[in-house]
């Protein structure tokens, strides 16, 4: 029996809605640090985001429908689970985001939604609000918009023109994963080829080219394996062009009783296994490594004990100690302690003269741990 809101009125749909979005995590924001994101006065979740300029601001984030025909078995609004179900409607939407926006409580907007209907009549749900805020309202916001998989071209190239951020989520690395958790999508036609059309649409017409392209994976669902995680990310920074790859801990409380064993088996430790993911993503995005530096135990798994630069530099003992007056950045970036900010910090200073030790570019617990990797002279 599903549960059903009697006559809501919309922000108790709000309040619904943004709760529910919280399990999809492609935009620059988490869903587990409750400290970095707020209830608005009316309960709907209000998400902090990482600027490109480095500052900070707030995104209205909510789903447009919670009403799914799907089956994925780790996902809570799966059709087959009993949960408070509704819609918002465009009106309603806009109305309630230009209400936030022209307060300057929020900066953007991002919209998602599960599958009502056709993919592409939930895509229309999706890209109605926009089309109302870009062409009535002239309403310049930022607006990250789902892209729901097996969507049309038609669908996908509107939503490309309308904002600034589209995600297609692909959950798994490949389509022996999708299967033990979807009877419904087809990995190749519904997932990769909306993705790449995306590419195709950002990469060849100055029209789409200021729209970026997110994606999600749900690490520990299917039994996956972080080195193909890893493998699949990398290819999507290289082919596809996307600016984030976001990874997303399965809670096994939400998902089907199928997956428990599978869960299980995932290890107890999965939002450690999440971070070592995201700062193996950090490497490849921010610190050039390749996708061959990056180094998994037997069973293709990320050490939970170190993270993935340390396991690296244990692993290359004669690539150390560092020159830290005359090496090239990449190698810098290679050594524990130091990022790009510090890297950068230290090119800077060799250019008005030597460094003689740590304390000329500052003092920290990072910087004393990369002090054993470097020389001065």
């Amino acid at each position: 029996m599903i549960g059903v809101v009697k006559t809501p009125d919309t922000m108790e749909k709000l309040r619904i809605l943004s709760a529910d979005s919280q399990y999809d995590l492609a935009c620059a924001c988490g869903s587990r640090d409750i400290k970095g994101r707020t209830r608005s006065q009316h309960g709907g979740w209000i998400y902090p985001v990482t600027l490109p300029s480095g500052g900070r601001d707030n995104l209205l984030k909510t789903l447009v429908s919670n009403s799914c025909r799907n089956d994925c078995k780790y996902c809570p609004l799966r059709a087959q689970n009993d949960v408070q179900r509704c819609s918002l409607n465009s009106d309603e939407i806009v109305k309630v985001f230009l209400d936030y926006f022209n307060r300057r409580e929020v900066f953007g907007l991002f919209l998602t939604s599960a599958v009502v209907g056709s993919a592409d009549e939930t895509m229309e749900k999706l890209i109605a609000p926009a089309r109302i805020l870009r062409k009535k309202y002239k309403c310049k916001a930022y607006i990250h918009l789902k892209v729901i998989p097996g969507a049309g071209k038609a669908a996908i190239k509107e939503a490309v023109s309308l904002a600034d951020t589209v995600s297609v989520n692909i959950e798994v690395p490949g389509e022996e994963y999708l299967k033990k958790l979807s009877t419904g999508k087809d990995f190749l036609n519904d997932v990769i080829e909306p993705m790449k059309y995306i590419s195709q649409l950002t990469a060849g017409d100055d029209k789409y080219e200021r729209c970026c392209q997110t994606t999600q994976f749900i690490v520990g669902a299917a039994g996956e394996k972080d080195a193909e995680i890893v493998k699949y990310t990398a290819a999507l920074y290289q082919r596809l062009r996307l600016s984030r790859v976001y990874f997303s801990a399965y809670q096994a409380q939400l998902g089907s009783g199928d997956l428990s064993q599978t869960a299980k088996s995932a290890g107890n430790d999965i939002l450690t296994r999440e971070h070592r993911l995201y700062q193996a993503d950090f490497l490849l995005r921010k610190y050039k490594f390749s996708e061959s530096d990056i180094i998994f135990d037997f069973d293709g798994q990320l050490s939970l004990q170190k993270d993935p630069k340390q396991v690296w530099a244990d692993a290359h003992p004669e690539f150390f100690p560092v020159r830290i007056n005359f090496a090239a950045r990449s190698e810098l970036l290679k050594v524990p302690g130091l990022g790009p900010t510090t890297v950068d910090n230290i090119i800077n200073r060799r250019k008005t003269g030597r460094i003689n030790w740590l304390g000329d570019i500052g003092i920290g617990k990072r910087l004393l741990k990369a002090d054993k990797y470097l020389v001065y002279n």
